[in-house]
């Protein structure tokens, strides 16, 4: 009787660790663009990232204000506003697979483009 019950003990552990890691490991993660270079370019820093559905995007200026990001064809995931501040930041989060362009209005013309592949 006392061996059953270890057993089971057991088996429940082991079921409780599987299902832990399986969560831990599933957790949305956020990846951070600058928007400036470190060296002052007017560029997003890094200009691709490739993410899963579920993740996010932090967006951080850095230099050269002002930044935004306007996705093309997607108005629900462009931040219009311009970031002026030095560490002003949005997040964004990417719930359906696909590519996503975007630029900073201001510098446009400048080649500040960027683009976002979700998985």
């Amino acid at each position: 009787m006392i061996s059953k019950l270890r057993s089971l003990a057991a088996a429940c552990c082991a079921f409780f660790l599987v299902f832990a890691v399986a969560i831990s490991s599933a957790q949305a993660t956020t990846v951070e663009v600058k928007l400036g270079t470190d060296a002052g370019m007017l560029a997003f820093e890094p200009s691709k990232v490739t993410i899963s559905a579920g993740d996010s995007v932090k967006f951080v200026n850095n230099k050269l204000a002002p930044h935004n990001a306007v996705f093309d064809g997607h108005e629900e995931l462009s931040h219009t506003d311009l970031a002026f501040a030095p560490g002003e930041s949005w997040t964004q989060t990417f719930s359906t697979a696909g590519t996503y362009d975007f630029y900073c209005e201001p510098h446009r013309g400048a080649g500040m483009v960027g683009q976002v592949v979700v998985n």
